[in-house]
């Protein structure tokens, strides 16, 4: 079984896509056939620089009241015989990650985003991701990051990777 790529964004904050963006999407991106966004597009636009890749997003607590009426706020999506749970956040603080497996008790990795603070690691079996920011900066002035999940037939690694302009 060949290896899939899934490209992982979150908090793009951005209300139109710009000739920027799609540069750098197309750079961080161009080897894989999946993005899964973790919410705070803002615009469904966002989701537009991704053609031919078969794309996933949720809404984000700073979407638009469109983009929050086309995306649920949390999803599981199947790849290879795995679970992924896709959320931008659960409750109303940054200090969450431990009640994700509640929302998401299958799992074999949850991508959820909102903190800007980039994290891949397990609890378990289970694998954390969240991507950073992947436009706006990070938290105190961290750069904007994303993150790759590889999946074959029998692993799934996750990294995260800093987006260079």
């Amino acid at each position: 079984m060949a290896t899939t790529r899934i490209g992982i964004l979150s908090d793009t904050h951005l209300d139109a896509v710009t000739d920027y963006f799609q540069k750098v999407t197309q750079a961080c991106f161009a080897d894989v056939s999946m993005i899964l966004h973790a919410g705070d597009l803002t615009s469904l636009a966002v989701l537009d620089v991704f053609k031919g890749k078969e794309v996933h997003a949720v809404h984000g607590n700073m979407c638009a009241q469109q983009t929050c009426q086309a995306l649920p706020t949390h999803k599981t999506i199947a790849v290879h015989g795995f679970t992924i749970g896709l959320v931008h956040r659960v409750g109303n603080s940054y200090d969450f990650e431990d009640r994700l497996i509640e929302l998401f008790p299958e799992a074999d990795c949850i991508v959820y985003g909102h903190t800007h603070h980039p994290a891949c690691h397990r609890i378990g079996q289970t694998l954390y991701m969240n991507p950073g920011s992947f436009f706006s900066t990070g938290r105190y002035g961290a750069p904007p990051t994303y993150g790759l999940l590889e999946i074959d037939g029998k692993a799934m690694r996750g990294s995260i990777h800093q987006v260079k302009p």
